[in-house]
């Protein structure tokens, strides 16, 4: 059995006909109309306005709180040739929010300068440092950009230094606000802007559009890879923003972003949300985990052609950078994971503090259990982030350890933290217990909605055509996932630079579907010879001009009991002991045969009995078969004593039983020979040159040696034999030895070379 990494939550509304009857007016199948209502889209004019963001209307920027009063402070600013600071953040959003903010107020003449805070140096939001070198510098304006409304005391510094600040930013808002001059902000109380989930991006183009009395379409492009990058609601207003912005993205004449897309082998004219949140979005929040971001500004305002691919190349250098040191942080945290645990705390001096939301995103989706990530400083101190499932609020979690830290804050699913690390082992054994005593159950995972059940016939580049009718896709608006019921995954095999991904075929008569499963390298076995329940998001794989449906698996269950085919020599180097792992030997003999794996470890045969009570003992949930049993039989036995989910058949066989045979007539004809004309024979220490010498197998010839001792047809003492004179005539098949190497040959026969499913079928049945 495999288990599902995610909590799969297939949707069980279903469509009203008087729905669908209207669907099919709007020239729209019944499979988009049963997605739309699962989105919450039940009255027509919702599907039409959902279905057409490019046609709707942007609302009006003055609706925002203190719109008016910021853009009049502006508009003074720029008449009086004031400096003007424009205190932008250091991710993706950040770095478009203060492009269009920049290029805005360049369009009006202003005298402006940017500013992106280093992580590392200033950390995030306003910094009092900061402030007062700029202010002292001769700033006398400050507008924040998707940052600000935490700024307290930078803001305050600067007010009382006679400089207004202007904050802009769409962030969850602290109860008590700073005394800027204004705050412009969707949430803001005292607002009525009708969409309160912009990005800092959308914030700063509402701005924009007022202080240019128009929506500037020059910055859609900004705004949509800011909007996408930092995963706010892809609903309403930001869907509009979202949608135009691809349609720019194709037609920019910014020649910094063309740099970037062609670092990073991404058609302009295929962008879509996808390509911005894989492609170019990690490209512009790389520089910012690893380093000064403000480079990337300067790539996106660029008019400078060398310049533009200059920066571009940085960019993308930083991004697989960022991507090494993502990847060694990860598996070294994974060998740090202890299951005990509900919750994983990872903590290691010298990981980059710039990946740790990253890395601990990567092993929650990788075990289904929240992490919290940390890296030690020289001075003692833990820091880094979390990241958690649905069903654990981490923020609340936390909030009530305050004691423990030196600065916390977040949300529901993602939190960041400083603590001194002689700390963590307390926090460790807090949060074990606050699961434990809230009753909150961390078996599930996090949450996989599934719009509907397919099979690989369904699946038709004309139904993924339809799917894009949904785009562009994001948070609430996610891409379609499709659930395929008991199929069989064939040509299975690990694809990658490290063999990290999988490529299959599932397989349904005449219909077959492709599939990649990225990072699932090592989970091939477990889609072997098993029917599986498979979940993924569809998209069209276009090779030299040919276009094939493709699915990108998400996750995988596989029920019921299941045999991996460990047969392979290459098996036999085991490193690791599962405590819920039975390791079964039948012949100890065959312990010779492994390699890595302490002998202690593996329990040899003696009875069935004795198996049992070892089951029993132990509670094992797994079986790992050394070698073969002289009786398939005891195998079956083995089986029903447990609640084994799983077999691995390593299938050694020393004797090599199958492979030699029992041995021919001319074969027993020679060594019978040689026994009589030899008065005594050395077979300690003589055996390979005998078996040389009569060319049958050494392992062969000690089991016709000892058929012979069994018949009293020889002696054998202290390592020699000796023929008996005039033995008692004796067919061979009255020895039990061969008797029962005559068994163990059909075993073997069956269980080393029989493909899995009989093997299964028949030790089930």
């Amino acid at each position: 059995m495999r288990q599902a990494i995610y909590d799969w939550q297939l949707s069980e509304s279903e469509p009203t006909e008087m729905f669908l009857q209207s669907i099919k007016q709007e020239n729209l199948s019944p499979f988009i109309g049963k997605l739309l209502w699962q989105r919450g889209y039940r009255d027509v004019e919702k599907v039409k306005e959902f279905l057409n963001p490019k046609h709707q209307e942007l609302h009006d920027p003055y609706l925002m709180h203190d719109m008016d009063k910021a853009i009049s402070r502006i508009q003074e600013a720029v008449i009086n040739g004031e400096k003007i600071v424009v205190y932008g953040d250091y991710d993706a959003d950040g770095i478009t929010s203060t492009t269009v903010m920049k290029e805005t107020l360049e369009l009006l003449g202003a005298n402006v300068e940017t500013f992106l805070p280093n992580r590392f140096i200033h950390g995030y939001g306003p910094n009092k440092a900061v402030y007062q070198e700029k202010i002292d510098a001769g700033a006398q304006l400050i507008i924040t950009v998707d940052n600000g409304v935490a700024g307290h005391d930078a803001v305050a510094y600067a007010q009382q230094a006679g400089v207004d600040v202007i904050i802009t930013d769409h962030h969850e808002m602290p109860s008590e606000l700073p005394e800027a001059y204004a705050i412009v902000h969707p949430r803001h109380p005292q607002g009525n802007y009708p969409f309160p989930d912009l990005a800092g991006v959308g914030v700063a183009f509402k701005v924009a559009t007022a202080l240019l009395e128009e929506p500037p379409a020059e910055f859609l492009d900004l705004v949509a890879i800011g909007t996408i990058a930092d995963l706010v609601s892809m609903t309403g207003e930001n869907r509009t923003l979202v949608a135009l912005g691809l349609d720019t993205i194709k037609e920019t004449e910014r020649i910094g972003l063309q740099a970037l897309f062609n670092e990073s082998g991404v058609s302009m004219k295929e962008a879509d949300e996808t390509t911005i949140g894989f492609s170019i979005a990690p490209r512009l929040n790389a520089i910012g985990r690893m380093g000064d971001p403000n480079p990337a500004v300067e790539m996106l305002a660029t008019f400078d052609e060398e310049a533009a691919l200059t920066y571009a190349k940085k960019l993308n250098t930083i991004n697989e950078e960022r991507k090494a040191v993502v990847e060694k942080i990860t598996q070294e945290a994974l060998e740090m994971i202890d299951e005990t645990n509900q919750i994983h705390l990872l903590a290691h001096p010298g990981w980059h503090e710039g990946v740790l939301g990253i890395v601990a995103g990567k092993l929650m989706n990788a075990t289904g259990k929240p992490t919290i990530v940390l890296t030690i400083k020289e001075d003692g101190t833990a820091k880094g982030s979390g990241r958690s499932v649905e069903a654990l609020n981490l923020y609340e979690m936390l909030d009530a350890m305050r004691d423990l830290f030196t600065f916390f804050g977040g949300h529901h699913a993602a939190v960041g933290l400083t603590m001194p690390s002689d700390n963590l082992q307390e926090l460790q054994k807090r949060m074990n217990q606050y699961v434990s005593e809230q009753k909150i159950d961390l078996t599930k995972g996090a949450a996989l909605p599934i719009d509907e059940v397919l099979t690989p016939k369904d699946v038709t580049i004309e139904l993924l055509n339809e799917l894009k009718l949904l785009a562009p896709y994001g948070t609430d608006n996610a891409v379609p996932h499709f659930l395929f019921r008991q199929i069989l995954a064939e040509n299975v095999k690990r694809i990658g630079t490290s063999q990290q991904h999988l490529k299959l075929t599932l397989m349904e008569e005449a219909s077959p579907l492709d599939a990649v499963a990225f990072g699932f390298g090592d989970q091939e076995a477990e889609l072997l010879n098993n029917p599986v329940d498979i979940v993924g998001k569809l998209a069209i794989n276009e090779w030299n001009g040919r276009k094939k449906p493709q699915l990108l698996v998400s996750d995988f269950v596989v029920d019921g009991f299941q045999i991996f085919d460990w047969r392979s020599k290459r098996y036999r180097q085991l490193t690791k002991v599962d405590p819920q792992t039975l390791y079964l030997a039948f012949d100890r003999s065959s312990l010779k045969e492994i390699s890595g794996l302490a002998t202690d470890n593996v329990h040899v045969f003696e009875s069935g009995e004795h198996i049992k009570q070892l089951i029993h003992d132990n509670s094992y949930h797994s079986l790992l078969v050394v070698d073969c049993p002289n009786d398939l039989e005891i195998l079956k036995e083995i089986l029903a004593f447990g609640s084994f989910d799983r077999m691995y058949l390593l299938g050694i066989s020393y004797e090599e039983a199958y492979l030699n045979g029992v041995g021919s007539r001319e074969q027993y004809a020679k060594l019978f020979k040689l026994i009589h004309t030899q008065e005594k024979i050395d077979i300690r220490y003589k055996l390979g040159s005998i078996a040389q010498y009569l060319k049958i197998p050494q392992k062969l010839l000690i089991f016709m040696i000892q058929v012979f001792f069994e018949l009293k047809f020889v002696t054998i003492e202290d390592g020699v034999l000796q023929k008996i004179a005039n033995p008692k005539s004796h067919p061979l098949t009255d020895s039990v030895r061969y008797q029962q190497r005559i068994k163990k040959i059909k075993v073997e026969e069956f269980l080393l070379l029989s493909d899995i499913p009989s093997i299964k079928k028949r030790l089930t049945t």
